[in-house]
């Protein structure tokens, strides 16, 4: 981008366990995510003069099959029913839902597009409130 002189988008994918969210899966994972969220930071103040912007999304509870395989193991090793997990998790989320990967890939369009032309820097929570920073 910096070779081609004009500017451009880029957009990481980190999570809210990057920003502490303590139902995140382990520690390992949190600091990965967190370590995104640092390099976005740093990465957006030295290419900010190239015209090129960098932001981080952080998805929080996303509905995927990794997610419904976890919550399958965690059903098989607690006898919990793997609704009932969901709907746990549901619980913890203000809007009352998982996320949607469609709701991150939305995000992801909108700081592509002409709208986030001049967003740089930022994490975005894609979480339904999950977390509130």
């Amino acid at each position: 981008m910096v070779d081609q002189g004009r500017g451009g988008r880029i957009i990481n994918i980190s999570s809210t366990g990057g920003k502490g969210f303590r139902g995140t899966s382990s520690p390992a994972y949190a600091a990965s995510k967190g370590a995104i969220i640092s390099m976005t930071y740093i990465a957006a103040v030295q290419l900010a003069e190239y015209d090129i912007n960098v932001n981080a999304i952080c998805p929080g509870l996303v509905d995927t099959q990794m997610l419904r395989g976890m919550l399958a193991q965690r059903s098989a090793d607690t006898g919990t029913p793997v609704e009932q997990l969901i709907e746990g998790l549901e619980k913890m989320v203000p809007l009352g839902r998982l996320d949607d990967p469609e709701d991150v890939a939305a995000m992801a369009a909108f700081l592509a597009g002409p709208g986030g032309r001049y967003i740089t820097g930022q994490t975005i929570n894609i979480d339904g409130g999950l977390v509130m920073n």
